[in-house]
């Protein structure tokens, strides 16, 4: 390959979004099946769909501070009459200051109603005030009550829930509720505000002169299509202008990344990169004027539409006046009436479409109550002894849902206490189901599997949990502070500094910490003042420091600990997971590193989902050699990488076993 001056000619803006991802980048969450609803459904799919969102969300708005509540209903229905009142008030006035009388009496007489106009005026407002600071109340603490329904539903579920596509698809979704449940507190504030308006002008209407109540729907009923079509117009304007946005910005995330930088430049990825950009850019700027364009023409025709039923209304009106048929006062006062209702219209609609995008993400909330119960970790049962005891697994079979062959197999193992027992095999063996099994997050099909004599059938999987430590090679880096790091081992000790530094200590992850810009208070993820990174070897200490701090484990499960570390730190892992079974711990360790399970007690072979081999280290060398097994493995890799001389034999006849490979 010779080096150059790269130029592209301009990209094919159809193609940037094919050529780069296949097509229109659309996200495959579960909110993304709400895309584009609001902007195609009719008015039956709205009275259809509402009822149940807006139910529950006025449940919660009862149940998080019902006085709230109260008082925005109470406020909108007073502003509501306000208005009825002030159109009466209105005409009141109107009809003094055009009767016969002088201009003084006609004045004085005018008085009493424009001083009710002023206090209702007055009233109102206040009343608006007290709607607002209640709605300003009632948000955040909906907001809140949903997301706390949602993570209760989130951290109780079972692994297999969270790991099934549709269930997360839910979880994910009712994720927006939350926010938008809060919105739909000020939206139906503004659908209520709009209806009571539409209302109060349609009663004054019919006070007035009935045969007045048809010119009002004459002029509403153009301005509510067309506030119905523009409303869909700016929802699917939205909505295509943010999937060509999703792609610019992956793009623009790409061409920014640290992580990518390197590749962009020895490959001079940048100019290609750049102008699939430009393309999208261009795409998407043509994309909106086309809208803006559509949208231009339906609110032209709908303005014209509204403009020509107004005409035709004023013109009614003049007739009717003209004919004796309604006074000066009643023509002005309806005028008043019906430019406030059409107001309403307007505002309804447009309110009304945006309650409706609300509530589609409202009503997955309402899913996930029903799913979430249904997966979720059952509660109580026969409780677990505690300390260290031994762990029986008796022909133990799972099949994952849509699969017909069972990942684990007739499994029968046992790990008493004081031991290390490993589990090796190949990828796909079975070996992590199993321990999700032992974990208690999947329940086994069949088989029994029981700590001190209590089956697991009936036991309390909560306090299960209480008494493993898992370590697994994709363990949890969370973006916290280092001290939380390891704390999170155990959270019932808070303050246990100590415990924390001798637990990093015992993990050898002290040094690295202390190394660290903030020492303990350092947020471990870039990003943050006070933050820093950690290389994979250390994340692997700080892991294994997180799992020597939860002291009350009577089971640690390790599953490939040292994935991340060098010849050096890999032996030393091991001597530290040796040494939890001082006092009695039992250490499950999965590995493929077949020099460790030179420390195990007992070694377990996993192929095809059930144990093909077993017993101690010199058990298994001292076996027939068969191709896959245990000590054709365990040779290939102490020829491949040394391993017979780098650990150190725990036995006479672990001496032996390496003499023999070596």
């Amino acid at each position: 390959m010779t080096g150059r001056e790269t130029a592209y000619r301009p990209a094919d803006s159809a193609r940037a979004d094919q050529l780069l991802f296949g097509g229109p980048l659309v996200y495959d969450f579960g909110f993304a099946r709400h895309d584009g609803k609001a902007g195609t459904a009719s008015v039956s799919q709205w009275l259809r769909s509402l009822p149940a969102p807006l139910a529950i969300v006025l449940t919660l708005a009862a149940r998080v501070d019902r006085a709230a509540l109260t008082q925005v209903l109470l406020a909108e229905l007073g502003q509501g009459l306000a208005r009825a009142f002030l159109l009466l008030a209105a005409n009141r006035a109107l009809l003094q200051l055009f009767a016969g009388a002088p201009t003084p009496q006609r004045i004085t007489a005018a008085l009493p109603a424009l001083a009710a106009i002023g206090a209702v005026s007055a009233l109102s407002a206040l009343l608006s005030a007290l709607s607002t600071a209640a709605t300003g109340r009632l948000e955040p603490r909906i907001e809140n009550a949903v997301t706390q329904e949602i993570l209760h539903h989130a951290v109780r579920a079972e692994l297999e829930a969270m790991e099934d596509e549709g269930f997360h698809r839910i979880l994910d979704s009712a994720r927006f509720a939350a926010d938008y449940a809060k919105r739909m507190i000020g939206q139906g504030v503004a659908v209520l505000n709009s209806l009571i308006g539409l209302i109060a002008a349609g009663g004054v209407l019919a006070v007035l002169d009935w045969r007045l109540m048809p010119l009002l729907i004459l002029i509403a009923a153009p301005r509510a299509w067309g506030s119905v079509r523009t409303a869909r117009r700016r929802y699917l304007s939205v909505q295509t202008w943010l999937t060509h946005i999703r792609a610019i910005n992956a793009l623009l995330g790409l061409l920014t990344s640290k992580d990518a930088a390197a590749e962009v430049r020895v490959h001079q990825l940048g100019p290609f990169l750049v102008d699939q950009y430009q393309a999208m850019a261009r795409r998407a700027e043509a994309e909106q004027t086309r809208l803006a364009r559509e949208r231009a023409g339906t609110t032209l025709l709908a303005s014209t539409l509204s403009g020509a039923a107004t005409l035709a209304t004023y013109a009614v009106l003049l007739l009717l006046l003209l004919n004796g048929q309604v006074a000066m006062a009643v023509a002005g006062t309806a005028a008043l009436a019906i430019r406030t209702g059409v107001g309403s219209i307007g505002t309804l609609v447009s309110q009304i479409n945006t309650v409706y995008d609300s509530s589609l993400y409202v009503a997955d909330l309402a899913e996930l109550r029903q799913a979430g119960p249904r997966r979720a970790i059952p509660t109580g049962g026969d409780p677990i002894p505690v300390g260290p005891a031994l762990l029986e697994l008796k022909d133990i079979t799972y099949t994952y849902q849509g699969r017909t062959t069972p990942a684990v197999r007739q499994v029968s193992l046992s790990v008493a206490p004081g031991q290390v027992v490993a589990l090796v095999g190949a990828n796909g063996a079975g070996k992590t189901t199993l321990v999700k099994i032992i974990c208690g997050l999947l329940r086994a099909d069949g088989g029994t599997m029981q700590w001190a004599g209590v089956d697991f059938t009936g036991a309390d999987r909560e306090n299960w949990f209480g008494r493993i430590a898992l370590l697994g090679q994709d363990f949890e880096r969370w973006p916290l502070s280092a001290r939380c790091n390891v704390l999170l081992g155990d959270v019932e000790r808070p303050d246990d500094d100590e415990g924390i530094t001798e637990a990093a200590r015992q993990a050898g992850a002290l040094a690295a910490v202390e190394a660290l810009p903030h020492g303990w208070d350092t947020i471990i993820t870039r990003g943050y003042l006070r933050s820093a990174e950690l290389s994979g070897g250390q994340w692997q200490r700080l892991g294994l420091a997180r799992t020597m701090f939860r002291a009350k484990a009577a089971l640690v499960i390790a599953d490939e600990p040292t994935a991340a570390l060098d010849p050096a730190s890999e032996i030393d892992t091991f001597a530290k997971l040796r040494a939890l079974t001082a006092d009695g711990t039992s250490v499950l360790l999965i590995t493929h590193r077949l020099a460790a399970t030179r420390l195990a007690d007992h070694i377990y072979v996993i192929n095809d989902g059930t144990v093909t081999e077993a017993g101690s280290h010199q058990d298994l060398l001292a076996a027939p050699l068969v191709p896959g097994g245990y000590r054709d493995l365990f040779q290939r890799q102490a020829t491949e990488y040394g391993t017979a001389t780098v650990l150190p034999p725990r036995t006479p006849n672990d001496a032996a076993a390496a003499t023999e490979v070596s």
